[in-house]
């Protein structure tokens, strides 16, 4: 692991308002850097009551103005919500503000329900054109002269990455030579499989000599193991409600999450969000070794929602200093 980073949705919890979930966003960026976390990223979502983050380029460019070293980018950009020459245009746009410290992360899922898919570009084209909308967007960051140019945005590089959560991104990123970032921390079924096909198949390009592999994993830690396991319940209940039509603000822990939910529907939480680390600092670091030792991600991207704030900085420092020791032996050898 040569990196550790962050990713933030920007939750809202319940009895708080967006305006609230944004400045806690930038404190945690602000705590984040000075942690050591390499990166944080924002994700697109759109009509989701619990997430402050739809319009990612512009939080992206707010905590970006609150951090000075750390790089800050989207985990990612739904492209096809989005022409590419706008994304490029508000990416090269960041990447002129605030050069060298922006990441461009792409996925290919709408991110929300179809109805809201058609509010955000009402001509959807019925063929998938993620592939060409991808090689568009980044000749658009190039040094080429073509007829239409993002400007800001030519001549940015700004590195980008291509999202997964199946086999078809692995595959895509190895064919145009890009860094892969799989969403393991709510679908990890493939993540192996995914891994593999990715540095397999690896084609280098000009932006990547070798393959390079971030997983995401989830994290809830805290002072005790019981303190932990109850903070978690408030993302236990945020995602079922999710899997189940309901979605709302990020609920508050509870201390018997089977009570709120449906036991088959526990069961298939529990399956989506098992790529995670729960408990004491101790517990955190058994579990987060042994994600590293199963995987070897090049890096890995840590996220996870808590309830109350200082329970969150709390549990992302954590995770830090875990983090850290974990990858002082790769930094000696």
């Amino acid at each position: 692991m040569h990196h550790f980073s962050l990713l933030d949705l920007s939750p809202i919890p319940d009895g708080h308002s967006a305006a609230d979930a944004l400045a806690n966003t930038v404190a945690l960026a602000r705590a984040a850097e000075g942690w050591g976390y390499h990166r944080y990223w924002l994700a697109e979502h759109h009509n989701m009551p619990g997430i402050a983050s739809a319009a990612t380029a512009v939080v992206i460019g707010h905590v970006a103005a609150a951090t000075t070293t750390m790089r800050i980018g989207a985990g990612g950009i739904m492209l096809p919500n989005h022409a590419p020459l706008v994304v490029a245009e508000q990416f090269g746009t960041l990447a002129t503000l605030y050069p060298d410290r922006i990441d461009l992360g792409l996925g290919r899922a709408p991110g929300t329900d179809m109805a809201t898919a058609r509010a955000l570009r009402r001509h959807m084209a019925p063929e998938d054109s993620f592939p060409q909308d991808v090689t568009e967007l980044i000749g658009y960051f190039g040094d080429d002269t073509t007829k239409v140019q993002a400007i800001p945005g030519k001549g940015t590089h700004v590195p980008v990455w291509i999202l997964g959560s199946s086999l078809y991104g692995a595959q895509l990123a190895a064919h145009l030579g890009l860094p892969y970032a799989f969403a393991s921390h709510f679908a990890s079924a493939m993540l192996e499989e995914a891994i593999a096909i990715y540095r397999r198949n690896f084609q280098p390009s000009q932006w990547l000599a070798q393959p390079y592999v971030m997983m995401a994993a989830g994290v809830c830690a805290a002072d005790t193991d019981e303190e932990a396991t109850f903070l978690r319940t408030s993302q236990l209940l945020a995602f079922a409600r999710l899997r189940t039509g309901s979605p709302g603000k990020l609920p508050r822990p509870t201390h018997d999450v089977t009570q709120e939910i449906a036991p088959h529907v526990l069961a298939q939480v529990n399956a989506a969000l098992s790529c995670s680390a729960t408990g004491a600092p101790d517990t955190v670091r058994t579990q987060i070794k042994s994600l590293l030792d199963t995987y070897h991600p090049d890096e890995l991207m840590m996220t996870g929602m808590i309830h109350d704030q200082t329970a969150r900085l709390r549990s992302f420092e954590i995770a830090a200093q875990v983090l850290t020791d974990l990858r002082k032996p790769a930094a000696a050898a």
